[in-house]
């Protein structure tokens, strides 16, 4: 069987990791071409020329136009944070570089901190996945389907409507070729009509060609994009229609992973972050090795997340 060019890239190792990230020195060097590749830009006033100065070993920048004050995390993810900027990379390059969603309690263990210092590093940077995720528009042929997780594993009604079910729309576009290119994760409180017109707009640009099955509350689809077909299948039967069975091997592996590393999640107020993470983990798939790099570059351009605002499970949309 050949070997699928994906799965076995070789990644980011560990030794190619410490070497660019290895110190507290070159952690800020990379945040710093991150937040201002083209030099310092005071976020005051947009002025360049500025002075440095110290207080308690934290470096500042001061505007020399606006007088505005500034530090390399301020306005930033890591706005706040008592954390060696470090552990932020540790942390970043675990989170992407695993197939599966990782958990808090294996964060904990990787980077030595207490539970509650992982939960609040693991879902800031989720947030800042959300973020970057939250604009994407698909196109081209898409394949979307509805899904539950959650709820009681045995016993009860199973599916849609089954008590203590969250549910979410996966959508997955497809290349020439008919293999997955781009996906959306979108929880969603309930899938009546408005709730799914609404999505319809913000995930798929107006030129798509929209595949599903027959559930009817998607028709509403046909009013906002150029080609919508829904084909009448049953569950058993989709696995025999190519199209169905991508859309199928995406939902069960996100399902799993999901289920694999998070045990305790409250699937209904944190859903929508791990949905975010498996999203932008399988949209960046076919580079690895610049995934850190790249979630950097989310997390500079993330709002500050406190803990109270993570906490009510909300994420930030474009």
């Amino acid at each position: 069987m050949p070997q699928n060019p994906i799965q076995f890239q070789p990644g980011m190792s560990l030794n190619d990791f410490f070497a660019r990230y290895g110190s507290e020195a070159q952690c800020a060097v990379a945040l710093e071409a991150s937040r201002w590749p083209q030099g310092f830009v005071c976020p005051h006033c947009g002025a360049t020329s500025h002075s440095r100065f110290q207080v308690d070993g934290r470096t500042y920048r001061q505007c020399a136009q606006c007088r505005g004050q500034t530090s390399l995390t301020c306005g930033t993810l890591f706005e706040n944070s008592k954390l060696p900027l470090t552990k932020w990379f540790q942390a970043m390059y675990l989170v992407t570089q695993n197939k599966n969603n990782l958990s808090a309690l294996s964060l904990k263990r990787h980077l030595g901190v207490c539970w509650r210092t992982a939960w609040r590093l693991k879902h800031k940077l989720l947030e800042a996945m959300a973020e970057r995720e939250s604009g994407r528009l698909l196109t081209g042929v898409v394949v979307a389907d509805d899904a539950v997780v959650g709820g009681k594993r045995r016993g009860g009604k199973r599916g849609r409507g089954a008590e203590g079910k969250a549910v979410f729309i996966a959508a997955v576009e497809l290349d020439d070729d008919g293999h997955p290119r781009h996906v959306r994760f979108d929880a969603l409180p309930d899938l009546k009509g408005d709730t799914l017109r609404a999505w319809v707009r913000k995930a798929l640009d107006p030129d798509t060609h929209l595949v599903t099955d027959a559930f009817a509350s998607l028709g509403c689809a046909g009013t906002h994009v150029a080609v919508y077909g829904a084909i009448v299948v049953s569950p058993r039967k989709s696995s025999e229609i190519d199209a169905f069975r991508r859309v199928n091997t995406v939902i069960s592996n996100l399902k799993t992973a999901i289920r694999g590393t998070d045990h305790h999640v409250n699937v209904h107020k944190y859903l929508a972050r791990y949905l975010a993470e498996a999203q932008y983990r399988l949209n960046r798939r076919f580079d690895l090795p610049s995934l850190v790099g790249r979630l950097l570059h989310a997390s500079v351009r993330t709002p500050p997340s406190p803990e109270k605002w993570l906490r009510q499970g909300a994420v930030r949309t474009a």
